[in-house]
Formats: structure tokens, C-alpha cells, sequence
């Protein structure tokens, strides 16, 4: 009979120990946790401060009761490992609550220690009574209590990733006045800057004071203290949730002489072994590989976590596993806006030495007939000059985690754009478009990589205005009069094979609509005319204005359009 002991609980810890019992009626799995709490929902954390998930208890998914009655596994909470003794095959647990320190003996060790929250020391007051993490139902339960009992009303959080701007999100929806401080310039880190200003105008539009580019000095009486552009900013705060990121749980690995990798996680081979086979690790704490930039990484996420975990016990009892590494696929709501993300984004693409190429495009997410029917901004990012997928990017009040986990697929599959063009999906209109949206990434993506036409980024349209080039917006009159890119010329796409004239050939000549599909038809009709002079703006007239608004208003600089029209 085999004795296995797994370190920790949650995604990992549990989904290892259940998968052990299905595969193993005898052995005797004993589960260490050192919270009170063994399974929890953490992804869930953030919606008790709003009401949505209404009570603590239902955060607790399962307790130690439940896993002893249901798959006979003795999972022993307020119980934290202290040491492992490798010669022995011990693990030294000390009792929480009461102080007693004992030996568990092990076949086989399981960790899942999880991550911890950073916390800067070097910030000043980063201990004070009001500054909060959230990692488990202790901390989400503090905070809310805190809140409640002091009558709590200006929430900073610092850290502008997916707890930070959850966690932000859930507070304002409870009716509070709440900040954010990110000290990158942007949030959410998986999103290309062009696509993360969609989210800073939701944050925005919703009453989220958003600091960017802000680093946190100190936490006083009633506020913080940041750095920006070497000034100091003062932000009224009753209350700090630091959310800044984690850093993998190594300190028991470490200790017993476990080999950590280069990012600072446990290091594991194929099959999730460390460097002693008779002890595996999953979860946050674990380096992995990037499928895609065929680097180590690390992966905080729930998902991963219980694949390794079901992969690793699989291990203990002989059945291979195909470890393909991890590719990043993830989501967030913010507000009213969809977010999901894939692959690598731009930055990504060009860190890993990739020669890439990205489009940006805002088609329908459903046939436009239908009330609930809104634009989708979806990015897809690819390899020149194979046309293999690395990337992509989605963001609308739609299912944009569809349309990524379309991509996702793809990518693991090592598809290419003209897989994706071909690609046969489900179509209603309630549902989408006969071309749906990741189609249309495809062929935009193919005519670039073909040479089909040219294009520039919609980062590049503030440099066109300012130079003066010469920029033709093909959308209607009564379109163009509602906002327009400074200086640019209206010649609707109905009146362009009687007004070519007027088009110069001898200079460059930027074409765009609203979503970039009349632009489209635009330059075929005058390339096909003889102009070999034509470049389509990517994202076209919406894509700039969510492009320019929230930098426009928080940097106060001169605005490259007369107005901001979002419909």
C-alpha cells in the first residue's frame, strides 16, 4: 500500500490527492494545509466585496470532513509542513493550533505550497493594520470585516493585474471610492498597450481613479504616497490592498535541497518530478515551460495547476502524461468588458526573437440586427513569414473567451492563418457572424503577410497627424461630423470612384473608416485603379479614439481628433 502526502491544498494539492484515490483504492493519502481552509475557490475571492458571492462559507469548497467521507483522504488543516528529511522520507508537520510538532513518514511527496503576495518591505507603513493581501478566505474575510466595521469608503489597491483589478472592480461595485496604482503604463500585462486602453477607459468610465506608471512610497494616516515622473502623489486611502503580484512558495524545497530553476520556481522535469524522484511539485510554486518561447516560466494560474497535479499522479502509478508545456490563456471581466488573452502578445513575440506581424480589427461579435450586437476588438498576432499563430487578443461585451479559446486551440495545434481562414465554427445570429471574427482576423492577417496591401498600427496615426500626412476617411458625412482625425479628408466611400481626383499619387495616403472594412474596399478600388500609393490604417477611426481617449485626458496633451465617438 502506497503513502502518499501532498503539501497543500487548493487547485493543486487537491486535484492531485482526488486524482490519487481514483487511481489508487488502498493508498493512504494524507493532505497538509496550513490555513484553515483546504479547498477553496480563490478565483472567486475577489466577488465576496460586492455581495455577488453573498456568504464567507460558500467560498470553502470542500472541508476536511467531506474528503475523508467522500474519498477516504485524511486532509489535516492548521497543519504547516516545517522541514523535509529526504533520507527518511519524513515530513516534519507542526500543529497550528496547538504548538505539537510531529513526523509524517511518505512513498511519495506531492508540493503545492502555492505563491505568496508580494510585499515591499522598503514601502513605509507596509505593515500598518489597514493593508491587506488577498490570497485565501482568511484575507478576504479580514478585509471585508475591516471595511465594514470601520466604515471604510477610499479603497487603494496597488497592483493593476487580474486580484487588482478584480478586487477594484467588486469594491466599486459595493459603492466605494476606489483607486488603483500600477507602476507599469498599463494594466493587465498579457494585453498589448494598444488593446489595454479599451480597459483603462472602462476603469475610467466607471469611476476607478487609475494611477499608472506609480510606484507606492508609503502607506500614512488616511493615504498613500506614490512616485510618478519623479513627483510625489498623495491619494486618500481607509484602506491598502497590495496586489502587486506573488512569488512562488520555495522556502520547504529550498531547505530540504531541491533544485530551483532560473525563474525562481521549483524545478521539474517532464513528469513533474523535482530533483528527488520520489517528490513532485504542481502549481504555483513550479517553473515550467513556455510552449511557445521555449523558455522556463511560471504560471500562476487554476487551470495548469490541476492538469500537473492529475499529471503527476498519474506518474506515481506508471500512466505517461504528454506535457506540452503552457501557452498562457486567460480572462477578465472588467465591468462591462470582455478581456482574453493568448499565446504571445506583441511585447512577448519580440522579447522571444520572433519575426511577427499583428492586426487589429473591430468586426461585429454578432450579425448586427441583433440588439445585444457590439463591436469586438480582437488583435492576432502571427509569424512572418510562415503565417504560424502566436497570439491573440480579444476585448468587447461579447464572448471574446470564445473567440481566444478558438486561438488557443489553434495554437497548440501549431496552426497557421490559412488553418484559421478555413476554420468551420458554429454560426446564428445570436450567436456571431457567418464570418466570424477570428475568420476575418485570418484573412486581414493573410493580406498583409501576402502583401496584399500595407498597413500602419494604430500607435503610428498620432505621428501621421502631426507630420500632416495625408489621411482619407471614407466613412459618411454625417459619420465624418461627428468626429474626425484632425485634418483628414471625407471622401465617402460611395462618392471615391467619382472623386479619385482629388486623391494624390505622388505622397503616401492613409485610408481608414470606422472598423477598417470600408477602408478595405477603399483600397482595393484604387489600388485597382493604378494608386500603389495606399496604406490602410489598423483599427481604423474606433480603434484610435479607444486608442488616444485615456491618454489624452490623463496626460493632458493636445488630441489628434476633434471628437471622441465610440458607437
Amino acid at each position: 500500500m502506497k503513502k502518499i502526502v501532498v503539501v497543500g491544498g487548493v487547485a493543486g494539492g487537491a486535484s492531485a490527492a482526488a486524482r490519487i484515490r481514483r487511481l489508487d483504492a488502498s493508498a493512504k493519502i494524507v493532505m497538509f494545509e496550513k490555513g484553515p481552509h483546504v479547498s477553496f475557490s480563490n478565483c472567486c475571492l475577489p466577488y465576496y466585496l460586492s455581495g455577488t458571492v453573498a456568504k464567507a462559507d460558500s467560498l470553502v469548497l470542500m472541508t476536511p470532513e467531506k474528503f475523508h467521507a467522500q474519498h477516504d483522504i485524511d486532509a489535516r488543516t492548521n497543519s504547516e509542513v516545517t522541514a523535509i528529511n529526504r533520507e527518511e522520507k519524513t515530513v516534519t508537520v507542526k500543529n497550528l493550533l496547538t504548538g505539537e510538532e510531529y513526523a509524517e513518514s511518505y512513498d511519495k511527496l506531492i508540493l503545492a505550497p502555492g505563491a505568496n503576495p508580494v510585499l515591499p518591505r522598503s514601502i513605509e507603513g507596509i505593515d500598518r493594520e489597514n493593508v491587506f493581501v488577498v490570497r485565501n478566505t482568511v484575507d478576504i474575510t479580514a478585509l471585508k470585516s475591516y471595511i465594514d466595521q470601520h466604515d471604510a469608503e477610499e479603497i487603494v489597491v496597488v497592483g493593476g493585474g487580474f486580484i487588482g483589478i478584480e478586487v477594484a472592480e467588486n469594491l466599486r461595485e459595493a459603492g466605494k471610492s476606489v483607486s488603483l496604482i500600477e507602476g507599469m503604463n498599463q494594466i493587465m500585462a498579457p494585453f498589448d498597450y494598444d488593446m489595454v486602453q479599451i480597459l483603462h477607459k472602462e476603469l475610467d468610465d466607471h469611476g476607478v481613479d487609475l494611477y499608472l506608471s506609480s510606484t507606492v512610497t508609503a502607506v500614512k494616516d488616511g493615504r498613500v504616497e506614490a512616485s510618478h515622473n519623479g513627483e510625489t502623489i498623495v491619494v486618500p486611502a481607509d484602506v491598502v490592498v497590495m496586489a502587486i503580484g506573488v512569488a512562488p512558495e520555495t522556502k520547504l524545497a529550498a531547505a530540504a535541497g531541491l533544485e530551483i530553476g532560473e525563474t525562481r520556481g521549483i524545478k521539474v522535469n517532464h513528469n513533474f518530478q523535482t530533483s528527488d524522484p520520489d517528490i513532485y511539485a504542481v502549481g504555483d510554486a513550479v517553473e515550467i515551460f513556455n510552449a511557445l518561447t521555449h523558455t522556463p516560466g511560471r504560471l500562476a494560474l487554476a487551470g495548469p495547476a490541476q492538469r500537473q497535479a492529475r499529471a503527476a499522479a498519474d506518474h506515481i502509478y506508471g500512466i505517461p502524461s504528454n506535457n506540452n508545456g503552457f501557452i498562457g490563456s486567460s480572462c477578465i471581466r472588467v465591468f462591462g468588458q470582455n478581456a482574453a488573452s493568448t499565446g504571445l502578445n506583441e511585447k512577448a513575440a519580440a522579447k522571444a526573437g520572433y519575426q511577427f506581424d499583428s492586426v487589429l480589427i473591430f468586426p461585429n461579435d454578432k450579425v448586427g440586427l441583433m440588439p445585444d450586437s457590439h463591436y469586438m476588438a480582437f488583435k492576432l498576432v502571427f509569424e512572418v513569414p510562415t503565417g504560424r499563430i502566436l497570439g491573440a487578443q480579444a476585448i468587447g461585451k461579447g464572448a471574446a473567451d470564445k473567440r481566444v479559446d478558438v486561438i488557443a486551440a489553434m495554437i497548440t495545434m501549431g496552426a497557421t492563418l490559412e488553418d484559421l481562414k478555413e476554420l468551420e465554427l458554429c454560426y446564428s445570429p445570436v450567436f456571431g457572424t457567418a464570418k466570424d471574427v477570428v475568420n476575418f482576423a485570418a484573412l486581414v492577417g493573410l493580406n498583409i503577410l501576402y502583401g496584399r496591401y500595407r498597413q500602419v498600427h494604430v500607435n503610428e496615426v498620432r505621428g501621421l497627424v502631426e507630420s500632416g500626412a495625408y489621411i482619407v476617411d471614407v466613412r459618411e458625412p454625417n459619420e465624418f461630423a461627428a468626429g474626425h482625425l484632425n485634418g483628414a479628408h471625407n471622401i465617402p466611400l460611395s462618392q471615391l470612384r467619382e472623386r479619385m481626383n482629388e486623391i494624390p499619387k505622388d505622397v503616401p495616403v492613409y485610408v481608414h473608416c470606422r472598423s477598417s472594412q470600408r477602408s478595405y474596399y477603399a483600397l482595393c478600388c484604387l489600388q485597382g485603379n493604378g494608386f500603389d500609393n495606399i496604406i490602410n490604417i489598423s483599427g481604423s477611426y474606433l480603434g484610435i479614439c479607444l486608442y488616444e481617449y485615456f491618454n489624452d485626458k490623463t496626460e493632458k496633451r493636445a488630441p489628434i481628433l476633434d471628437h471622441y465617438n465610440f458607437n
